[in-house]
């Protein structure tokens, strides 16, 4: 009988054990993710082999995803957003599709100018990668101390020289936002003015396409995120070797309030299910591991300070001084800034 007793209490232990296994084995985490990136996986890969859990996660778009939580509302299964421009994480936040997070890892990690202001309950968003918005330039037509500011762009010493993506691309309205931040509204309306004026054609094409234009001829100096320029410097293709050859790049502002950059963030989604897997995975993304992830693997920089990078393209383009404006703050001013876009043409 004690026998008997014994052994079915081990066994109960035993199962026990094993629903407890089973439940952690079975752990999730639903992300919705706007980053495209190949080397992503390698980090989505990482992260379940440290925490077992598993990632279910869905891809598109920044507006497509932002489109679905809205719709989605409180029976949305999402518990982690990813989203790769400033602009869109302000407008998410202001449409009450993220929550707070009070973590004192990301706090201490994170840079207080590059996560959402913490109002006692935590922040809302954070930013776990950056991109520099350089200026490129033809070296056979263009001299460097032409564009070493963005005020330049508008200058009238570079009439017919300039191309552009879309002005109202999240990444140039980042920029412009940024600009508001320095300017003012009058001056940036004039500065905006100044660019289309000067501009060597229509804004057309993505980032890649306006340095190859800079490198044809078309033009003679190109704003573009420098991620696609590094992807540009790590290519062994000869067609972009030749492109490359052909230009220079500029941090523009160093001798003011610096380069502007963007991130790539992430949050909580507001009915996150899975909130403590999503808040697990907010914290692996400021992980040392992570952020070389993001520098190594897509030309990237880490937002954690101290973070050893080995990419070949980003230490060819060198060091430089990025902005210090809360990117908050930018975020709002590129929703102002639309306005004005359309008052001077910017296509």
């Amino acid at each position: 009988m004690v026998r008997s007793t014994f052994a079915r209490t081990a066994l109960a232990v035993v199962a026990l054990c094993a629903s407890f296994g089973a439940a952690a084995q079975d752990q999730v985490l639903n992300l919705y993710s706007a980053r495209h990136y190949q080397t992503d996986e390698a980090l989505y890969a990482d992260f379940t082999k440290a925490t077992g859990i598993k990632i279910n996660r869905v891809d598109a778009d920044d507006a497509g995803l932002l489109a679905r939580l809205r719709s989605e509302g409180a029976s949305s299964p999402a518990d982690v957003i990813l989203l790769v421009d400033a602009a869109r994480i302000i407008v998410a936040d202001a449409d009450g599709l993220f929550q707070p997070v009070k973590s004192s890892v990301l706090a201490s990690r994170i840079p207080a100018q590059l996560r959402s202001k913490d109002d006692g309950l935590g922040s809302r968003w954070f930013g776990f990668s950056t991109r520099a918005r350089v200026i490129v330039f033809n070296k056979a037509t263009v001299k460097r101390d032409d564009v070493d500011t963005y005020e330049e762009l508008a200058d009238p010493k570079n009439k017919g020289k300039v191309c552009t993506r879309s002005g109202s691309h999240p990444y140039n309205l980042s920029l412009f936002g940024s600009m508001y931040e320095h300017l003012g509204a009058p001056k940036t309306e004039a500065w905006l003015k100044g660019v289309v004026d000067n501009m060597a054609r229509a804004p057309k094409g993505g980032d890649t396409d306006q340095i190859k234009a800079v490198a044809s001829g078309e033009c003679g100096i190109a704003l573009t995120n420098s991620y696609y320029l590094a992807r540009l410097l790590r290519s062994e293709k000869p067609e972009d070797k030749a492109v490359v050859e052909k230009i220079e790049v500029v941090f523009p502002n160093q001798q003011s309030w610096g380069t502007h950059v963007n991130i790539a963030g992430g949050a909580l989604a507001k009915h996150a299910k899975n909130r403590e897997a999503g808040v697990k995975f907010l914290e692996y993304l400021s992980t040392n591991s992570a952020q070389a992830y993001f520098a190594n693997g897509n030309n990237e920089y880490p937002v954690v300070p101290g973070v050893k990078v080995a990419n070949p393209a980003l230490d060819a383009m060198g060091a430089f001084k990025a902005e210090l404006i809360p990117i908050s703050v930018v975020g709002l001013n590129s929703i102002r800034v639309q306005q004005i876009l359309d008052r001077v043409g910017y296509k």
